[in-house]
């Protein structure tokens, strides 16, 4: 009976993560929904039948998790290259937010 509500679950997980990206087009999203719910197969799994191997694949995929969590919670190398924006010099006469003063006119 476990194992059949584990193999359901993995199934889905695969689903889930697949339409997570299809529908938000954000991978990251995507590769957490499926790691989270793997998460819960191997939890699954290791309720149905305790055992060493159970224990190790549950901790596997917990570790997984985590490293893949911590690399895609990092920025992506280019997203800091960013060149200024060509408005940066001229934009003297906004209101300064700080004091309320208004530097001298654009016009």
């Amino acid at each position: 009976m476990t194992g059949a509500l584990v193999t359901a679950v993995t199934a889905l997980a695969l689903v889930a993560g697949v339409v997570t990206v299809l529908s938000s087009r954000a991978l990251r999203s995507g590769v957490r929904v499926l790691l989270d719910l793997l998460i819960a197969a191997g939890l699954l799994r290791l309720a149905g039948d305790p055992g060493w191997s159970g224990l190790a694949g549950a901790v596997a995929i917990i570790a997984l998790r985590q490293l893949l969590g911590a690399a895609l919670s990092t920025p992506p190398p280019w997203s800091g290259r960013q060149s200024r924006a060509r408005c940066a010099d001229d934009d003297h006469h906004l209101p300064l937010a700080s004091t309320g003063e208004i530097g001298r006119s654009g016009g």
